[in-house]
């Protein structure tokens, strides 16, 4: 296979346009309301191995009498670059914009209005803090009512002339993905006086984020991270223990949520009273089912919206696993949408506050069967949602709708089709456990998997099958648009996306029921999912498998390459986790180490002879000498989520072995391995890396 096509066909469909936010604004005219939309996409470009920002407008024309009606949709604007920018944030009311820009090494805050640059600030000289926080995990931009004021998250100023024995003490950063975030602060700048001030009276034992201005805009409701004892890893895990708190800009701080929980994404209410957020266990899975509270801002009263689905009945709302988007409520106040995983899907729902009712929004389709299997809500304002759709066969598409009136469905109009579409056939696949892998604990818990074909006129004879598997262990294979799986099958490849018992979209039984089991029970998951694609699917090749994953994807890719040596042919892991016992100490996230093989964990954990079995026991390393199958390593220098030695010491193993292993090493890269030109190098190496063994 020529690598000059393979480059192509990467280049092809990882150079499709990503949807990554929006805006609406909304004018009322004597007989007419226009909707202004403004939608941020992302895009990769190989030539420069970077990504490109650029943004797009959208004009929306409905009857000023029927306004969930839309008349008319203009033709979208010129796509406009968007270079340096970290944060944006429209005011509510007269629409300007606040941009944090970049800019040779100094931050930037510029107001914007329609006649161009109202106001530039320096922040990096008025040295009132460290650099701004753009991260989603701190990260914020909020206006004031007044629109006087912005609110955000910077890091803590370190005094520039330390004293000579303090120059080289350590400093704890929040780990993975927030390397050199250590101690956030709240800032304020006022754009009157062009001054910025720190907010002052949050403990010492608290790291802020996620901040905006409380109803009058003279307190701000922010979330706080404990980092006492020690900071462990934030990036990818929603069981870090946190608060709600309310600041006085007089230093009074007040905590409204309870002790010992993990809370995230605090959303106001339009019109002031309410507030919800995210609440989570602390420990144990490190991404979980989470419940929606809500916080009634004059009474002090906080109640649950919507709690942990334990086990969601078939066709059910399954729980809420991801982030809130900054938008989410309607114009009333009344309604709440959100997206979350449903079994192999992600989907749209909402939930009203009146009845806790929760009701599918992209069930309600008229082009049945599905066409789009993930539907991602990027906001949603004046009533009027703004999502992103995609299938494994159809890149990110651009929708829009109004939210329903009590009975009625969604009528969604299509505003971007993508650039193309692809003949691929996919399918979704329910798979059960056979009873003697049944989990005694979560008896009867099912799984599932998305299987991608090749159009037909591109396989005469049987299909190769890879199988690729997700890291976390705890997230998603929704059928959305995946520009791996699309590039493998297009290069004639199936690709069969398991999403195997611990998975996100099935409950939470369904994720606790992996602690304690990770290395059998995942295993035989994915096995059986092969198994049953091979079994239902005669065009798909039994003698051509290979599997591939990143992360505790790798860390599965290798188990099944040492468990079922005769059964697959070819392996390629992304920073794998190799051997958890040698992993416990240089990880972000050393917890769950002890809770992934069903050990408690506590901070002054000192590991013992039998923890350091347990997590040996369930580990790779121990079947490496099985292992038959040709592997290909790809390790990131920077991770600091599973050390790059743990692909090492794999790599070494199979060396001292003679067995076919390759190894390649992106020094300036972390556990993601999230590099447009890494990415790239990974795509081709492994594609010719199946071909050769295949």
């Amino acid at each position: 296979m020529d690598p000059g096509q393979i480059t192509g066909v990467y280049g092809e469909v990882s150079g499709l346009p990503a949807l990554v936010s929006a805006h609406v604004r909304e004018e009322q005219l004597p007989e007419i309301r226009i909707y202004t939309v403004d939608v941020g996409w992302s895009q990769s470009e190989l030539v420069r191995g970077s990504r490109l920002r650029y943004s797009q407008q959208w004009t929306l024309i409905t009857d000023s009498n029927n306004h969930k009606s839309i008349r008319t949709v203009l033709p979208p604007g010129p796509c406009v670059p968007v270079s340096g920018e970290l944060l944006s944030g429209l005011s509510p009311i007269q629409g300007l914009r606040a941009v944090v820009r970049e800019i040779a090494g100094h931050q930037l805050l510029e107001i914007w209005d329609h006649h161009g640059l109202r106001k530039c600030l320096n922040l990096t000289l008025l040295n009132k803090h460290g650099r701004v926080y753009d991260d989603a995990h701190f990260g914020c931009l909020s206006w004031s009512d007044c629109e006087n004021k912005l609110l955000y998250v910077a890091e803590k100023s370190r005094n520039t002339t330390i004293e000579p024995q303090n120059r080289s003490v350590h400093s704890e950063d929040w780990g993975e993905g927030l390397t050199n975030k250590s101690d956030p602060v709240m800032c304020v700048v006022n754009l009157h006086s062009g001054s910025a001030s720190v907010l002052q009276g949050v403990s010492a034992d608290v790291s802020p984020g996620q901040a905006l201005w409380a109803p009058g805009s003279l307190s701000v409701l922010f979330v706080g991270w404990y980092h006492k004892p020690f900071r462990l890893g934030l990036r990818f895990c929603s069981n870090r223990r946190s608060a709600l708190f309310k600041l006085d800009l007089d230093g009074n701080c007040e905590c409204l949520s309870g002790d010992n929980l993990s809370v995230s994404c605090p959303r106001l209410s339009p019109d002031g009273s309410t507030l919800i957020y995210l609440q989570g266990r602390v420990f144990g899975p490190h991404n979980q089912c989470l419940s929606l509270q809500q916080l009634d801002l004059k009474s002090g009263k906080t109640s649950t919206l919507l709690d942990v689905v334990n086990r969601p009945q078939p066709g059910d709302f399954a729980g809420v696993y991801e982030a809130l988007v900054p938008c989410c409520w309607s114009a009333d106040s009344q309604r709440v949408v959100f997206s979350s995983a449903r079994r192999n899907w992600k989907d749209l729902f909402m939930v009203d506050r009146g009845t806790n009712k929760v009701t599918s929004l992209s069930d309600n389709l008229s082009d049945l069967p599905k066409v789009y299997g993930s539907w991602k809500l990027l906001t949603v304002q004046k009533d009027l949602m703004v999502v992103c759709c995609s299938s494994p066969n159809t890149p990110p598409t651009l929708r829009v709708g109004f939210l329903p009136s009590a009975g009625e469905a969604v009528t969604w109009y299509t505003l971007q089709k993508p650039i193309m579409t692809f003949d691929f056939h996919w399918t979704v696949l329910d798979v059960s456990p056979p009873p003697g892998e049944d989990n005694k604990h979560y008896s009867g818990l099912d799984f599932g998997a998305v299987l991608v074909k090749p159009p037909h006129h591109l396989h005469q004879a049987k299909i190769p099958l890879v199988v690729f598997i997700h890291g976390g262990p705890h997230s998603q294979f929704p059928a959305e648009w995946n520009c791996t799986t699309a590039g493998l099958t297009k290069l004639g490849f199936a690709v069969l996306m398991v999403n195997y018992r611990g998975s996100t979209g099935f409950g939470q039984d369904s994720i606790l029921s992996l602690i304690g089991h990770i290395g059998s029970q995942d295993v035989k998951d994915v096995q059986t999912a092969v198994l049953t694609a091979l079994r239902t699917d005669i065009t798909l090749n039994p003698k051509c498998l290979a599997v591939i994953g990143g992360s505790h994807g790798g860390f599965l890719s290798c188990h099944l390459v040492g468990q079922y040596p005769d059964f697959y042919r070819a392996c390629a892991a992304r920073n794998p986790v190799i051997n958890a016992a040698t992993l416990m100490g240089t990880s972000d996230i050393v917890d769950w180490r002890y809770s992934s093989v069903g050990l408690q964990y506590n901070y002054d954990q000192i590991p013992t002879a039998e923890a350091l079995a347990a997590m040996l026991e369930k580990s790779p390393i121990t079947h490496a000498a099985q292992i038959k199958a040709p592997v290909l390593l790809m390790l990131g220098g920077r991770d600091r989520r599973v050390s790059p030695h743990q692909g090492l010491e794999l790599y070494k193993v199979l060396k001292s072995r003679e067995s076919p292993v390759r190894l390649l090493w992106f020094p300036e890269d972390g556990h993601s391995l999230s590099r447009v030109d890494t990415q790239a190098d990974c795509f081709l190496n492994t594609v010719l890396w199946l071909h050769q063994h295949l």
